[in-house]
């Protein structure tokens, strides 16, 4: 095992000095001794007070992602074990686990590592080297601790197709690990009964993060015309379905995403309330507007508009339509769900570009509540990148 000593420059270290895990290259005055990218090293700060331990790739801007605060832990399967017993048992404590996120690589202190799991499946992503070697005891840990819960894991998939592991020096890949097994699974939500192709859906298979959120809307929908643009495969749409919804249009541009979504609908016994459209929802929106049709709630659940800091200016003029066409649609004293998936879109700019939509466009806002991502997804304190989510609900009223 390699015990390589990383030393920070003086005034450096400043994220994982309050809280976060990850270390830049330009934070790092010397690495000393032998290893190979992957390997757990030893961090020190600059007067030799020792950081803890990460492991560290050069090939990644993010150099160093630590695993643990104290230098004299070994990395181990007991430690392991530990991390990974913490993180299920945080949520049975706080989330519905049929389906849920049980790892969420830095807020799980297992930095670089996804665990979902879709009733009896497993779905990991990787995407750090380092934590790439414990990928397979982080699994087998998993299943013991389920197992003792009397949950049997029947099979486990990897996604791990995505670009980030290109900045890692990694291939991508995906497949089964271990025994293969039918990769459309059935799941139970909020009552809400889907197909989830862990396969080859976006990301993991499904969006877990919105599970209370879709719950949050139900109890607008009764009796309700409801628009649910950027639908995925429906699950907004179907929430508001199973709440009694006199009528849904959900859509989105992806031909299968719409496809999935009418099997999910059909799956609830809802095909003929809830509808699927496949158009491009920018487009789709005047048109709706141009006929007069109005909504007693709309629902706005875009993909991430910007992945990095560079494009955030576009991405904030993308909200900011996207969320003045949506309030046209809203009858006087409906309502507007509204959200952002993407980290590099704060709260506060988001919440400000919303108030300069609504004012465009002459509509009052009454805020009915703020909401961020599911539990599964914790937020940790320090770790920036951890808090994506931002979700509002608003009552829509015409200025008078």
């Amino acid at each position: 095992m390699s015990q390589a000593i990383v030393t920070l420059k003086k005034g450096e270290g400043r994220t994982i000095k309050t809280g976060g895990a990850w270390i830049y290259d330009n934070e790092i005055d010397t690495i000393m001794g032998n290893f190979t990218d992957g390997d757990i090293v030893i961090v020190k700060d600059f007067d030799g007070y020792p950081m803890g331990r990460g492991f560290i790739n050069r090939n990644s801007k993010i150099t160093i992602r630590m695993m643990t605060r104290h230098a004299d832990t070994e990395i181990d399967e007991t430690f392991i074990r530990m991390r990974v017993r913490n993180a299920w048992e945080y949520r049975k404590k706080t989330v519905d686990t049929d389906s849920c996120r049980v790892i969420f690589g830095e807020a799980d202190f297992l930095p670089g590592i996804i665990v979902d799991k879709f009733s009896d499946v497993l779905v990991v992503q990787s995407l750090a080297l380092g934590i790439d070697r414990f990928k397979l005891q982080i699994l087998d840990c998993l299943k013991e601790e389920m197992a003792k819960d009397g949950i049997a894991i029947r099979g486990i998939y990897e996604r791990s197709d995505v670009k980030v592991r290109k900045q890692e020096g990694m291939a991508l890949y995906k497949g089964f690990i271990g025994e293969e097994f039918d990769t459309k699974v059935p799941i139970a939500e909020n009552g809400v009964k889907y197909i989830v192709d862990v396969k080859d859906g976006q990301k993991t298979g499904f969006f877990l993060d919105q599970k209370y959120n879709r719950l949050a809307i139900q109890r607008f929908c009764k009796n309700a015309k409801v628009l649910d643009c950027f639908t995925h495969t429906g699950s907004f749409a179907l929430n508001a379905g199973i709440a009694g919804a006199s009528s849904v249009l959900g859509v989105d541009a992806s031909e299968l995403a719409v496809s999935q979504a009418a099997e999910n609908a059909d799956l609830n016994g809802l095909s003929d309330t809830v509808t699927f459209r496949c158009a491009d929802v920018f487009d789709l929106l005047p048109e709706l507007e141009k006929e007069g049709d109005q909504f007693d709630v709309v629902i706005l659940d875009p993909p991430a508009f910007t992945k990095s800091r560079n494009s955030i200016k576009n991405a904030t003029k993308g909200y900011r339509e996207i969320n003045m066409r949506g309030l046209k649609l809203v009858k006087d004293g409906g309502f507007l769900a509204t959200c952002s998936c993407s980290h590099f879109m704060s709260y506060e700019l988001f919440t400000k570009t919303i108030n300069e939509a609504a004012r465009a466009v002459h509509k009052r806002l009454r805020q009915v509540e703020y909401r961020t991502q599911s539990p599964d997804h914790p937020i940790l304190w320090a770790a920036d990148e951890s808090y994506y989510l931002k979700f509002y609900i608003f009552q829509v009223c015409e200025e008078k």
